[in-house]
């Protein structure tokens, strides 16, 4: 479900309490993952972490660029990690410990979806986004989106 709430917190108080509690504590266990320069933010109608602008300016369509979001979706919860699109060794990573764990992965491209915390092997998730390095990204974008001439 799209938002239109301008700050995480109007976000967060729009959930009903049975996505609140684990949007909030998948956020807090982000927020304490989040390497330093990358910003959270509202965007495209979810909690994103991304590249500010102004550290990137360039982005193919002018929005800083996302490398994570966090979204109350009509029949579930959606974690994106662009991520393990750009680097896919990391989706590997997320795939074994699921398999490890004996949990079920619903992953697309770059979108975990879960109904509960309890769906999800979050040691890898958060390894991810740890390990993510601004200027790795930034390289990744500008060789997935080449400047216009």
């Amino acid at each position: 479900m799209y938002s239109t709430a301008q700050t995480v917190q109007q976000y967060l108080d729009e959930l009903p309490p049975a996505r609140k509690e684990p949007i909030t504590l998948l956020r807090q266990k982000i927020l304490e993952n989040l390497p330093r320069g990358f910003e959270e933010a509202m965007n495209w109608g979810m909690i994103t972490y991304q590249v500010p602008l102004n550290v990137y300016p360039d982005t193919y369509n002018k929005k800083p660029y996302m490398f994570a979001a966090l979204a109350s979706q009509k029949n579930h919860m959606a974690l994106y990690l662009m991520r393990t699109y750009l680097a896919p060794g990391k989706e590997t990573l997320i795939q074994d410990a699921f398999h490890m764990a004996g949990k079920k992965l619903d992953m697309g491209k770059s979108c975990i979806r879960f109904t509960s915390l309890d769906d999800l092997v979050l040691e890898p998730i958060l390894e991810v986004i740890a390990s993510t390095d601004m200027e790795k990204l930034i390289d990744a974008a500008k060789a997935a989106h080449p400047a216009k001439k």
